[in-house]
């Protein structure tokens, strides 16, 4: 199939250059990018947070249900904020 990119004149100029070192072209080139980093995000693990609470105690009472709003206005109580 043919479809047309745009890349940077940088770019591909060393891309030219590395496909006349490798006697291959730049479509193997381009095609051979595309396969690695087509690979390396399917496999590349998503992050979790972990699970962790302040000194073991978890969430205060006073939290469970709140909104957002109230949650930061607790988190910069104080503060100036």
């Amino acid at each position: 199939m043919k479809t047309t990119v745009e890349i940077s004149d940088s770019l591909l100029k060393q891309v030219k250059s590395l496909a006349a070192e490798e006697h291959t072209t730049v479509r193997a080139l381009v095609e051979e990018g595309l396969r690695r980093i087509t690979v390396e995000r399917k496999h590349a693990k998503s992050f979790k947070l972990r699970k962790v609470s302040f000194l073991g105690k978890g969430l205060q009472h006073r939290m469970a249900g709140a909104s957002w709003q109230q949650v930061r206005d607790a988190a910069y109580e104080g503060h100036g904020a």
